[in-house]
């Protein structure tokens, strides 16, 4: 019988670093990988004038603040869809110079052929430890919630039954129940929304934000936040 890849543990007792969105799936990654081995930083892909995150679209300086709190570098670069991969293969040669001997990463859902993130990490040299891979999403949302984590949504798809109320919302068991009532992924898989964490077991302190104007873009909906400095300052 064919061995199944073991991604939920090859990051084990290993230094890593990790794909680091600033969502709840990230941030729960980075908290089990931690338990057994060691963070080196954190990859973030910025969008090609650099002001926005890839992933979530979140502003350099709250990812700063994210960072700051949990004690680990940034190692980022801005690309665009077309040259992303080889910048990304370019950052992990960098976290790699820094001690990585693998990436941690928060899928849930990748299949064991053609994962691009295993095509990465073989680029280079690296292996590739995905904590959450193949979790129940609701288990894996409640465990979140369980261990203190505090997130907000931040993105919704208003064609997937995400409303503009649903921005802003804190992970909560009652939203849990709420979203899958509705029908909807617990943990957004489908791409439903997409959370920005505050605070945590991996954060020193909580991350101070201000919500700003909702944005609205073709099918979705945006909650911009920005770092309350004054307050992360105090």
């Amino acid at each position: 019988m064919a061995v199944g890849k073991t991604w939920r543990t090859d990051a084990h007792h290993r230094r890593f670093v990790a794909s680091f969105s600033g969502g709840k799936d990230s941030s729960l990654a980075l908290h089990l990988a931690m338990q057994t081995g060691e963070a080196v930083g954190l990859i973030v892909m910025l969008e090609e004038k650099g002001e926005r995150s890839r992933s979530h679209g979140m502003p350099p300086e709250l990812i700063a603040a994210q960072a700051e709190s949990i004690g680990l570098p940034v190692i980022s670069a801005a690309a665009t869809w077309d040259d992303y991969e080889e910048a990304f293969v370019q950052l992990l040669g960098r976290a790699k110079e820094l001690g990585a001997e693998a990436l941690v990463t928060g899928d849930l859902d990748m299949p064991e052929e053609g994962c691009w993130h295993d095509k990465v990490t073989k680029l280079a040299g690296l292996e590739l430890g995905m904590p959450l891979w193949r979790m129940d999403h609701r288990r894996c949302v409640e465990n979140f919630i369980e261990l203190g984590f505090v997130a907000v949504v931040v993105t919704i798809n208003l064609t997937l039954g995400m409303t503009e109320a649903d921005l802003g919302r804190s992970m909560t068991r009652e939203f849990v129940d709420e979203l899958v009532g509705r029908g909807i992924d617990p943990c957004g898989e489908g791409g439903e929304f997409h959370t920005t964490v505050l605070d945590g077991p991996i954060f020193r302190k909580q991350v101070p934000v201000r919500q700003l104007a909702i944005v609205r873009d073709g099918d979705y909906a945006f909650l911009p936040l920005e770092l309350d400095e004054a307050a992360w300052r105090q």
